[in-house]
This record gives C-alpha cells, structure tokens and sequence, in this order.
C-alpha cells in the first residue's frame, strides 16, 4: 500500500483542481499546470477541499502508479502556490555566468562558451557567480538546473565547477612531493 497515495492531498483556497478524462489540471496564483494520467490504473476524484487518489486493481502496476500520481499532483497544487528554486554556484577562476535575453552563457574552462536556451516557464538570473532558477514545475526546474550542473561537475581537488548552493564537495588531498 502506498503511504503517499492513501494521504488525501488538501488543496488550498486560492486553488482549483479539475478532473476531466484522462487530465487533471491545477490553476493557482502562480500560473496553471496539467498532467495526463492513466485512468485504467488511478482513480483520481476531488472530494470537497481534498484530492483523493486510488488504484483501479491490487497489481503492482496500479500500486505504484498510484503513489507516483499522487506526489505529482501534490507537487503540482504546491507549485502553482509557491515558486520552487534551485541555487547553483560557479566556483573557480575565470567561470562565469551570464544571462542574455533568454540564453544562459557560461565561460566554465572549455575552448569555447557553453550556451544553454531558458525552456518556457521558467525564470533564471544570474548575480556575480550565482545562478537561481524558479518556477511552478518541480520537474522541470529539477532538470535544468541538473543539466547546467552536468557541463561542469565540482571536481574534488580545488572544487571547481558548478555545485548546488547547498551541495558539500569532499575535498581530497593533492600529491605529495617527495
């Protein structure tokens, strides 16, 4: 049994949550998210000021499609609510960031500039070497933010790179000379 699927998702005044087909929707102050389920394993109905969610059959398919939709629709009604955000730091000499219209361009040690285009929806700004992305979808704020940490891991020895803001890089010692 899910523990996160049998917990009765509440929704917050300011929020509406509909259920239409195959699609749930979720408006808020922050904006609007939607995300297709499969009704032949979820059953998801709004019950008053509640979101309930069960499984169609008792297979292990149903089970853990049920807990999945369950944490997206909860991280849905919190994203419309309030904006998520990932901090990233540059750390070493010469990287930088910057932000030109809605390309991210980072000088990171490579012959050539790494440049990566802002998706849709998502609000990135860059103060010194400090890198911040907000917005309503977990998801995709998650994956952004890993794909900028990915051009440029912290390698262990000066720690340069590109870390999260509360990421804690194990240093190692260097050689030793005779």
């Amino acid at each position: 049994m899910s523990r996160i699927g049998k917990k009765p998702l509440v929704v917050p005044a300011n929020t509406e949550v509909t259920v239409k087909d195959s699609l749930v929707t979720v408006k808020g102050p922050k904006g609007e998210l939607s995300i297709i389920y499969r009704p032949e394993a979820v059953n998801i109905a709004v019950e008053g000021e509640n979101v309930v969610t069960s499984p169609v059959k008792d297979d292990v398919k149903c089970r853990s499609l049920w807990g999945t939709y369950a944490s997206h629709i909860g991280n849905m009604i919190q994203g419309v609510n309030e904006l998520y955000e990932k901090k990233l730091i540059v750390e070493g000499v010469g990287f930088r960031a910057a932000l030109a219209g809605n390309k991210l361009t980072m000088q990171l040690g490579f012959s050539h500039p790494v440049e990566m285009e802002v998706p849709e929806g998502l609000e990135v700004t860059v103060e010194k070497n400090d890198i911040t992305i907000k917005g309503i979808n977990k998801e995709l704020v998650g994956q952004f933010t890993a794909s900028i940490r990915a051009n440029k891991k912290p390698e262990p020895y000066k720690g340069k790179g590109i870390r999260y803001s509360d990421e804690i890089v194990r240093r190692k010692e260097g050689k030793k000379t005779v």
